[in-house]
C-alpha cells in the first residue's frame, strides 16, 4: 500500500502554524491511500462523517465488492457485501477504524476531513486487534517502533502490515523487544496485531496539535 499525506487549510489567509495554534477545527487534511485491484487495507484517520461500512463503500459502489472490519471481541472479520449498492450486513465504523476491502479495480481512497478533536485510543484485547498509527505519533517509523510503544514493549508478539502490491501480510515478530523483520509505517498506517494481554494504546496525551505540527516540519 502506497500512502501519501498532504495537509491543506480552509483559511488561506493564515499560515499553517497560526491555524494550528488558534483553532485546529479550521484545519483539514487528507491521507491518500493508493489501492489496487485485489485486497487493500486502509484506515479512517480524519473526521469525514462515516459511521457505517456502507458510507465507505458507497464512494466506490462499482469497484468494491466486500468490506471487512475486525471484531476484537469475537475475533473475526465482519464482512459487509455489496449487493448493487446495497451493503449487507452493515457494520459501524469511526475515526481510527481499519478497513480491509476487496476491489475490482485500482482506485485512490482519500480520508479527508477535519482533524479529530482527540487522537484515537485503542482498547486492545488479548488476542488479535486492528489499529492505526495515530496522527500524533509521527515518530513511529516501522512496525518495531509501534510494538515497542505498546505496553512494556513485550505485550505484543506479532504485527502484520498488508502489502497490497504482493497481496500478502508482512509479519514482524517480537524477539524480546527486537522486531524482525520490520515494515515501514507512517501516521494513518493500519496494522493487525496480536497481544498477550488487555491494555490501552496510546496511553499518553491525545491532543492532535503536537503531532500535527510535527507532520509539517
Amino acid at each position: 500500500m502506497k500512502k501519501l499525506l498532504t495537509i491543506t487549510m480552509l483559511l488561506l489567509a493564515f499560515t499553517l502554524l497560526v491555524a494550528v495554534e488558534s483553532d485546529p477545527s479550521n484545519v483539514v487534511g487528507y491521507v491518500k491511500y493508493e489501492c489496487v485491484e485485489g485486497d487493500n487495507f486502509v484506515a479512517l484517520p480524519l473526521e469525514q462523517g462515516f459511521t457505517m461500512t456502507s458510507d465507505f463503500g458507497n464512494q466506490f459502489p462499482d469497484d468494491i465488492n466486500a468490506i471487512n472490519v475486525w471484531s476484537p471481541s469475537q475475533q473475526i472479520w465482519e464482512t459487509s457485501v455489496n449487493y448493487s449498492g446495497f451493503w449487507f450486513p452493515d457494520f459501524p465504523v469511526e475515526v481510527g477504524t481499519a478497513i480491509f476491502f476487496t476491489s475490482t479495480a485500482d482506485l485512490d481512497f482519500y480520508s479527508i476531513g477535519d482533524l479529530p478533536e482527540t487522537n484515537v485510543q485503542y482498547a486492545i484485547v488479548e488476542g488479535d486487534n486492528t489499529i492505526m498509527v495515530p496522527l500524533n505519533k509521527p515518530e513511529l517509523e516501522n512496525t518495531g517502533d509501534v510494538g515497542n510503544s505498546i505496553g512494556d514493549g513485550l505485550d505484543i508478539n506479532a504485527i502484520l502490515a498488508w502489502n497490497s502490491g504482493s497481496q500478502i501480510w508482512e509479519t514482524s515478530v517480537n524477539y524480546s523487544g527486537y522486531w524482525f523483520p520490520t515494515s515501514d509505517v507512517s501516521i494513518g498506517t493500519p496494522l493487525f496485531i496480536t497481544s498477550y494481554t488487555e491494555l490501552t494504546w496510546p496511553e499518553g496525551p491525545r491532543g492532535v496539535s503536537s503531532g500535527f505540527k510535527a507532520l509539517n516540519k
